[in-house]
C-alpha cells in the first residue's frame, strides 16, 4: 500500500492501481466515457484528465498510476477546465439528437455534458456522418455518428466474449467502429455491448422505439434458463415487459448477461402466449373457466386412479419451473399414491439418488481458477456466463482443458484436448485417471491407456492449488454418467481439484432439492415416456423438444387417457387434453438454486396476462379439488418454508450436508450407442426458442439448419 494525497485528503492505495481506482475507492467521481472497470485500459476518450501535482499537463485517471506522496486534485480549476476542452471536442462532431435517441434519458455523454459542456458551440463546420450497419437482430448500429471511439465495444468483444467482432478502421476524422466484411454479430453476450456503449450509437434492436427510460418501471428478477441464476432488472411499462437489462452480482453474473437472458422477453408477449384455461372436445380446443378446466382434470384423474390404479399416473417437470411448482407437482403425485414424476427429460441414465448433484464450488471462483478439465460440454453455448469466467481465469495464466468430440471452439484457448466420441468418454477419463495413477505412484480406478493427450490433462491438474473438473450437460446426460462422475471424482481426489456439474437449468438443483424424482417403485422420464400411463401432467415443458425421446414423444404421449399441458404457451396441444395457462417467471414470485447452491427468490414485475395464474397457485387447487391433505397454502412464501432441507432465515446458500457428488456406482468402460441429447443455445426452454429475434441469430439458424440436415 502506498499512501497519496485526493482532494484533500490523504488515503492508502494498492500499489499499481490508477488515479482512478483511488478515486473510486474514496467514493469520489471522475466523468470518464472509455474506462470501464471490467476492461482493459484503453484512455481514448480523456475525459478524466485530473491535475497531478508537479506534473506539466493534466494527466488521465484512467492510466496514471499512483505513486507514493502523489497530490491528485479531481476538481482544480485546471482540471475542469481540462475536462470542459475534452467534451468540447467530443460534441464537435456529435449529432445532438437527444430527442429522437433511444438512449436518452440514460446516455452518459447527455449526463456528463449536463455538467462540463458549453452553452454553445464554436464549431460551425459541417458536422461527419457515419452510415449506419446491419449486424444482425440483436444489435442496432443505425446511428454510428454518435459513436466517440471509447472502443468499450471492441475491448468487451476481445476481453470478454473473446471474440473480437467490432474493430475500429480508417484513421482520424474517418475513423469509425464497425465488423469487418460486413460480418454480423454472434456473440452469445453480444447485447453486453449494449450496456457498455455510453453513448446511443449501439442500441437494443429489439426494443428500440419502444419507450422512453423515463416511462419505465424498474423491478429485481432471476433468469431462468442456464443455472448460472444471472441477476435481472426487468424494465415495465404498462403491464409490459419492455426490456432486460442486468444487475449487478459480483458472485453472479458480474455486470453481464447472456444474450438469452437479455432477449427472451419477447416470449412474453408473443402471439402464442396461452391466456385462458382450453379443452379439446371432438377434436376441437375450446376456452373454459377455470372452474370448469380444473374440475375436468381432477374428475378425470380421479377416474383414472379408479380403473388404472395410482401407478397409471405421473408427471413430468421441467428444471425451469420454481422450486414451489415443483415441490408442489411432487406432494401432488405422491398425494395420489403414485411415485411417477421426474424432471431429468434428456437423461439416458437414471441411477438412484445419491446426493444434490451441483458445481462443487462457487461460481465466482471459477474466474480464478489455474487448471479446469471440462468434459461433455459446449461450454461457451451451454453456459456463456461461465464460460467468460474461465475465459477470464485462462486470460491470467489457467490451463484449461476438454474431453470432447472434437477440438471446443470456445473463445478461449484449449491447452489440452482429449478427443473422443461420446461413447468413448468413461474410457477417455479413464486414460487420464492412468495418467494420474502413473504419476502418483497408485492404482488407477479402471483399465486406461495414459495416451500423451491424457499425460498432458494429468500434469496441469496435479499442479497448481485452484482446479475444477467439470461435466457439463451432455455429461450429465449421459448413459454412463455415473461412470463418468466416478472416475471425476477419483481423479479429483487424487489431484485436488473440485468436482461438479455445470447443471443445465435454472433450477436443477432446485428440482433435486424438491424431490421432483421418482419413488422406489416409480417410473422415470424414460419410461413414462415411452407411452405407459394414463394420465400425464406436463409443467412448464414440451416433451418433443425438451426430452431425449424427441418426436416419438408425442405419439407415446397420444396413447394416454388425459393429457394436462400446464404452460404458458399453447404448448403440446397434437396430444394434449387439457391446457392450463401458468405464468411465466415474470408473472409469479418464485425460487430459483442456481449451480452453487444459490437460493434466489424473486416477485412478480407485471400481472398475469388474461386468465393466466401462478403455477403453484394452480397446483395447490388442483391438490385441494382431490382431496390431497396438507395443501392449505396462501402464498409461495409458506410453500418455500415447507421445502425440505433449506438452510435457515438469511442464509443465501443450501447448506453442505444437502449437496454431494459422492457416487459409490462402480465404473463401467464398455462403449455405448446412446448419444447424449443436449439443447441448443436458443431451443433450451420454452422461453428462447419462442423469442423471435433470438432465433433469428446465426446460432438458431445453424441448429436450425443442422436439425433439418439430420432429420
Amino acid at each position: 500500500m502506498i499512501e497519496i494525497e485526493l482532494d484533500g485528503k490523504k488515503m492508502d492505495v494498492l500499489e499499481g492501481s490508477m488515479i482512478m481506482h483511488a478515486a473510486e475507492q474514496a467514493g469520489t467521481h471522475i466523468p470518464h466515457f472509455c474506462y470501464h472497470k471490467k476492461l482493459s485500459i484503453a484512455a481514448s476518450c480523456r475525459m478524466c484528465l485530473v491535475d497531478v501535482e508537479k506534473m506539466p499537463k493534466p494527466m488521465p485517471a484512467c492510466a496514471t498510476t499512483v505513486m507514493p506522496g502523489m497530490i491528485v486534485r479531481t476538481k482544480s480549476e485546471r482540471a475542469i477546465n481540462a475536462q470542459k476542452s475534452v467534451m468540447e471536442f467530443l460534441l464537435i462532431n456529435h449529432p445532438l439528437d437527444c430527442p429522437i435517441c433511444d438512449q436518452g434519458g440514460e446516455c452518459q455523454l447527455q449526463d456528463i455534458a449536463v455538467g462540463y459542456g458549453g452553452g454553445a458551440s464554436r464549431y460551425e463546420e459541417e458536422k461527419r456522418v457515419v452510415t449506419g450497419k446491419d449486424v444482425g437482430p440483436l444489435i442496432s448500429m443505425q446511428e454510428m455518428s454518435r459513436c466517440i471511439q471509447c472502443t468499450r465495444c471492441v475491448r468487451f468483444g476481445q476481453e470478454i466474449a473473446g471474440v473480437m467482432e467490432f474493430g475500429m478502421s480508417n484513421r482520424g476524422e474517418h475513423a469509425e467502429i464497425e465488423t469487418f466484411v460486413g460480418r454480423s454479430v454472434d456473440s452469445e453476450l453480444s447485447g453486453n455491448m449494449i450496456d457498455t456503449c455510453p453513448v446511443g450509437a449501439l442500441t437494443s434492436k429489439p426494443f428500440r422505439y419502444s419507450a422512453r427510460t423515463w416511462e419505465l418501471s424498474r423491478r429485481k428478477s432471476v433468469s431462468p434458463h442456464d443455472s448460472t441464476g444471472a441477476n435481472l432488472i426487468v424494465q415495465v411499462k404498462n403491464n409490459k415487459v419492455m426490456r432486460v437489462v442486468p444487475m449487478e452480482n459480483e458472485d453472479v453474473n458480474e455486470c453481464w448477461i447472456a444474450d438469452r437472458d437479455r432477449f427472451s422477453y419477447e416470449a412474453l408477449n408473443s402471439d402464442e402466449r396461452l391466456t385462458s384455461p382450453m379443452l379439446k372436445q371432438g377434436g376441437v380446443w375450446k376456452p373454459v373457466d377455470w372452474q370448469t378446466a380444473l374440475e375436468y382434470v381432477a374428475n378425470g384423474l380421479k377416474q383414472i386412479k379408479a380403473d388404472h390404479g395410482a401407478a397409471s399416473i405421473g408427471a413430468l417437470v421441467s428444471p425451469h419451473s420454481t422450486l414451489e411448482e415443483l415441490f408442489l407437482a411432487s406432494s401432488l403425485i405422491s398425494g395420489l399414491d403414485s411415485q411417477n414424476i421426474d424432471y431429468r427429460l434428456r437423461n439416458a441414465e437414471f441411477a438412484a439418488v445419491e446426493g444434490i448433484r451441483y458445481l462443487g464450488t462457487s461460481i465466482a471462483s471459477l474466474s480464478e481458477l489455474q487448471a479446469a478439465l471440462v468434459v461433455g460440454s459446449n461450454l461457451r453455448k451451454d453456459h456463456p456466463l461461465f464460460a467468460q469466467r474461465i475465459r477470464q481465469a485462462v486470460r491470467k495464466g489457467a490451463v484449461l482443458n476438454a474431453i470432447a468430440p472434437a477440438a471446443p471452439n470456445w473463445a478461449m484457448p484449449v491447452a489440452n484436448t482429449l478427443l473422443a466420441d461420446a461413447s468413448n468418454w468413461a474410457q477417455a477419463l479413464a486414460d487420464v485417471a492412468a495418467a494420474v495413477a502413473a504419476a502418483k505412484g497408485v492404482a488407477a480406478p479402471a483399465q486406461g491407456n495414459a495416451s500423451a493427450a491424457a499425460q498432458a490433462i494429468a500434469a496441469s491438474l496435479l499442479g497448481g492449488e485452484r482446479k475444477a473438473i467439470l461435466l457439463g450437460n451432455a455429461a450429465a446426460h449421459h448413459a454412463k454418467a455415473s461412470s463418468l462422475l466416478a472416475l471425476a471424482n477419483w481423479i479429483g481426489a487424487q489431484t485436488g481439484a473440485t468436482v461438479g456439474y455445470l447443471t443445465e437449468a435454472a433450477n436443477t438443483v432446485g428440482a433435486q432439492l424438491a424431490a421432483a424424482l421418482p419413488g422406489a417403485k416409480g417410473l422415470n422420464a424414460a419410461q413414462m415416456l415411452s407411452g405407459g400411463l394414463k394420465a400425464v401432467l406436463l409443467l412448464n415443458n414440451e416433451p418433443e423438444f425438451d426430452s431425449a425421446a424427441g418426436a416419438a414423444a408425442g405419439a407415446a404421449l397420444a396413447k394416454a387417457e388425459m393429457v394436462v399441458t400446464l404452460s404458458p404457451f399453447k404448448a403440446n396441444m397434437a396430444f394434449s387434453d387439457v391446457l392450463l395457462p401458468i405464468a411465466p417467471f415474470t408473472e409469479t414470485s418464485g425460487t430459483f438454486v442456481n449451480a452453487e447452491g444459490r437460493i434466489q427468490g424473486f416477485h412478480a414485475v407485471v400481472k398475469p396476462l388474461g386468465e393466466t395464474r401462478p403455477g403453484w397457485k394452480v397446483l395447490r387447487v388442483l391438490a385441494n379439488l382431490l382431496g390431497v391433505p396438507d395443501f392449505d397454502f396462501d402464498s409461495s412464501q409458506e410453500v418455500l418454508a415447507q421445502v425440505c432441507g433449506l438452510p435457515q432465515a438469511g442464509e443465501t446458500h443450501l447448506p453442505g450436508r444437502i449437496l454431494s457428488n459422492a457416487t459409490q456406482a462402480a465404473v463401467d468402460l464398455a462403449p455405448t450407442a446412446v448419444a447424449p441429447v443436449v439443447a441448443s443455445i436458443y431451443a433450451l426452454d420454452g422461453l428462447v426458442r419462442r423469442a423471435a429475434s433470438l432465433q433469428l441469430t446465426a446460432d438458431a439458424k445453424r441448429d436450425a439448419a443442422t436439425q433439418e440436415v439430420t432429420a
